[in-house]
């Protein structure tokens, strides 16, 4: 749960440096994090694709996975359903508003779904501290146009990624090398996907392809 705590522990400092010097956070200076952190979770991304790729049993699944996955999320409108519940509606300095939209971004993640996932498995904490890296930088411009009020969402991280955490630890025996292979290679590219959206190289409704997720979980449990 380290990785857990640390991510939880940027958010707050994140949100109490965006609230109480919001007046030294300008659009350009937070404009040019956003992109060095969008950068940084595109490496993070390719690196998991390059590492897993050579280990990998079936070299198309993760193909297979991204374009059934599109198809899932696409029918059940997520990315667009997210959106609405993410769009202010009246006062955009709405606290609700800025708590919502922050635990979406902070939860809703594919670096906030495998890193509890990593950490329980293997004791790896990467995903989970590179995902408080973006987390920092993220909070701190959520909090500079919502608030210090922000903070909230460290708690409902920590109950989100928490769950994941013990859920992986219950299921330990059913989640095989081979299934998380998989996963890394599939997830690798949502990560890499979410650091160009990041970086405003290309809009990718990346929500939408989040039950790719699951393709490899069902494909090797079927296999094995």
């Amino acid at each position: 749960m380290i990785g857990t705590i640390v991510n939880a522990i940027a958010i707050i400092i994140g949100s109490l440096v965006g609230g109480f010097f919001k007046r030294l956070m300008n659009e350009n200076l937070n404009n040019r994090l956003l992109e060095t952190m969008g950068l940084a979770a595109f490496g993070i991304g390719i690196n998991s694709v390059v590492q897993n790729m050579p280990d990998s049993n079936y070299p198309v699944l993760f193909i297979a996975s991204l374009a059934l996955g599109c198809v899932a999320g696409t029918l059940l409108k997520i990315d667009e359903r997210v959106g609405k519940l993410t769009s202010s509606k009246g006062n955009d300095s709405n606290l609700a508003t800025g708590i919502i939209t922050g635990c979406l971004i902070f939860c809703v993640g594919t670096l906030s779904i495998l890193g509890p996932v990593q950490a329980a498995l293997y004791g790896d904490h990467t995903f989970l501290f590179t995902n408080a890296t973006l987390d920092l930088v993220t909070s701190m411009v959520l909090a500079s146009a919502y608030g210090v009020g922000m903070i909230v969402c460290a708690a409902v991280l920590v109950i989100w990624q928490g769950s994941i955490y013990a859920l992986t630890l219950l299921a330990g025996n059913v989640l095989t090398d081979n299934m998380m292979t998989e996963l890394s290679i599939v997830g690798g590219f949502l990560i890499a996907m979410t650091g160009l959206n990041i970086m405003g190289v290309k809009k990718f409704k990346t929500l939408d392809y989040l039950p790719a997720l699951l393709i490899p979980l069902i494909w090797c449990a079927i296999a094995g």
